[in-house]
Parts: structure tokens; C-alpha cells; sequence
């Protein structure tokens, strides 16, 4: 179960959450394990048995008064008030700290098929989400100032600049390359972490939240998790797409402060393609203009845990050979 069907709080101080099948609830179990004694984590209280439902009960950090606010609520809050940044740099930095100690303490270089499956192995496979959101359906969407719709299989076709920069927007040549980076064979750098370090995963005062995918993740995979959140899904496109989900996820679901904009598209249909322009420059690991307060904070610091990681851990060769 996501974190964003997490049940409310109950005033007995115990989080019940439900698993989909027996097998899931004793994987989160045993990641929940794997990390509670290196981790700041809610209790695990036991795993009430009733007919068919397969339930974990954890202390609840809200209702105990141990934590107050997620992750996302902090970064919206420093949206507003400059003077929340320092918590902002605190609890992103203890984030970065769990995740450099991860790798430190327990990380070893290990094929990503004996990594966590469910956010990568998984989603990246023939038929499965990637291709189910994407390739199996042809979405369509109308350009900014025209009147022309296309599909994400038409977009393929069209050469696209942005700011004077080329970009790739072929989403099933992008799907392709993913899945060939993130053969099963390939070895990563992977150490004992939560698995989703999102805003609605991680609370305030630092504690890990939601164990679905606990247990050996990689560390790229976290910290793009983790940068992805920041720089963009926490901040305008879970509250603008999934404004339901953002509700009832986060504490204060404060509305976003501002979202990235097109000031001008240019459709060349004989030449097949878009020239946009939006205000700042969009490059890697640049903040978007969508999180000017808060992101330049939070995301400088995963950046600098990112970047403090030796390149050549992140990933090795396909073959089977020890890495050593």
C-alpha cells in the first residue's frame, strides 16, 4: 500500500496499515527489521490477526506526539516563511545522512535482481507499469497556445527545443533505455534503506515512514527518488494531478505556491517541431522555477550527499564477474 492511502491517525496512537496479500505484510515486516536498529522508525507493534485482511500496527508518530508535520509539509511551509528553511536543511540533511550511512554501513555491489523489485524490476519489465501508463495507451494532450493536440506516440516524431535546448521527449525510446540500464544483471551500489524517501515518507522530527519497499535498494535509485521528489512531484504535480491524493496524504496539504509555465510554444508542423520558451533554464540538477524557496535548500543537500558518492559505485558491468 502507498503512502498516500495511509489511514488517519487513531487516538489510541496506533497506525494500522493494511497489506495487500499475507506475503506483503511479512516483507514489510522484515524490512521494517532490517532497519530499526540503524533508523528512526515508528514501533512495530505486532500484526493483528483478523479474516481476511493482512494488517501492521505501528505507533503512530503524530498521534504519540513524536513527530508533527511530513516532509512535504515542511517544503511548503518554507515555501511561505524563509525562516523554516533551517528545519527544511535539518531534516533533509538527516535524510542524507541515513541514506550516506546506508551505503557506508551496509552497502555492497550487487546485481539489481537481488534489489527490492517493486520500484524498479517491476515498473520497468515488458508489460508493466511503464508500459501500461505509456506505451499501451496514447494519451493525448493540446499544445499551449495552439489549438493542435497530439498523442505521446505522435510527439516521438517531432524535434523539440527548450530554451535553445534540444530535448528527447520519445517516451517509448526513453522506456527502451531504461530497461536496458536497469538490466537485472547489472550491479549497483546497494545498501539496507526505506526504499521511497518521499515528502509523504519521511516525518518531522526525522523518522522513516511506510516499509513496502524496505529492505537492499540502490543507492542511485534513492537518491533519484529522493531529488525527483524535491525538484518536482511533491511540489506542483502531485497537488496539480492528484490533488485528492495530496489532500489526504499530507498534514497540512498547503496549496502550491507556484508551478513551472510555458511563456511562449512554437509548433513548425511542416518541419515537425516545438520551440519553447519558460522563464530560468531547466537543465540537470538545476531547480525548476516551480520550488524557488524551498528546493534550492532541500535539493543543494541531496545533491551534495549525491555527488559526495564515487561514480564508479553507482554502477558496474552487466557481466557476473565480482566487483571488488
Amino acid at each position: 500500500m502507498s503512502a498516500i492511502n495511509r489511514p488517519r491517525a487513531s487516538s489510541t496512537a496506533t497506525f494500522y496499515k493494511e497489506a495487500t496479500t499475507r506475503e506483503a505484510a511479512e516483507a514489510e515486516a522484515e524490512g521494517w527489521t532490517k532497519l530499526a536498529s540503524r533508523l528512526q522508525v515508528p514501533a512495530l507493534r505486532g500484526r493483528p490477526s483478523l479474516p481476511g485482511r493482512h494488517l501492521l500496527a505501528y505507533e503512530d508518530v503524530f498521534a504519540s506526539g513524536r513527530c508533527n508535520l511530513l516532509l512535504g509539509d515542511v517544503i511548503a511551509l518554507a515555501d511561505r516563511d524563509p525562516a523554516v528553511l533551517p528545519r527544511l536543511t535539518r531534516l533533509v540533511d538527516g535524510v542524507c545522512h541515513d541514506l550516506r550511512g546506508a551505503a557506508s554501513e551496509t552497502g555492497k555491489v550487487v546485481p539489481l535482481a537481488e534489489c527490492v523489485p517493486a520500484l524498479y524490476l517491476d515498473r520497468v519489465r515488458p508489460g508493466g507499469r511503464l508500459d501500461r501508463w505509456y506505451l499501451m495507451r496514447d494519451l493525448p494532450f493540446t499544445l499551449p497556445y495552439t489549438d493542435v493536440s497530439l498523442t505521446v506516440k505522435e510527439l516521438a516524431g517531432y524535434t523539440v527545443t527548450a530554451n535553445s535546448r534540444r530535448l528527447t521527449l520519445n517516451v517509448a525510446a526513453s522506456i527502451d533505455g531504461a530497461r536496458h540500464i536497469l538490466d537485472a544483471n547489472r550491479r549497483w551500489l546497494a545498501g539496507l534503506t526505506q526504499g521511497d524517501p518521499t515528502e509523504p515518507n519521511i516525518a518531522d522530527p526525522l523518522c522513516w515512514l511506510d516499509f513496502e519497499f524496505a529492505g537492499r535498494n540502490t543507492a542511485a535509485g534513492d537518491a533519484a527518488n529522493l531529488l525527483w521528489y524535491l525538484m518536482a512531484m511533491g511540489g506542483w504535480l502531485v497537488p496539480r494531478y492528484r490533488p485528492d491524493a495530496y489532500a489526504r496524504t499530507l498534514r497540512l496539504a498547503l496549496p502550491a505556491r507556484t508551478s513551472p509555465r510555458i511563456d511562449h510554444l512554437e509548433l513548425h508542423a511542416t518541419a515537425r517541431h516545438i520551440d519553447i520558451g519558460t522563464p530560468g533554464t531547466w537543465a540537470p540538477a538545476v531547480t525548476p522555477p516551480s520550488k524557488e524557496c524551498c528546493t534550492d535548500s532541500a535539493a543543494e543537500a541531496a545533491l551534495a550527499w549525491a555527488n559526495s558518492m564515487p561514480s564508479s559505485l553507482f554502477a558496474s558491468s552487466a557481466s557476473s564477474r565480482p566487483v571488488g
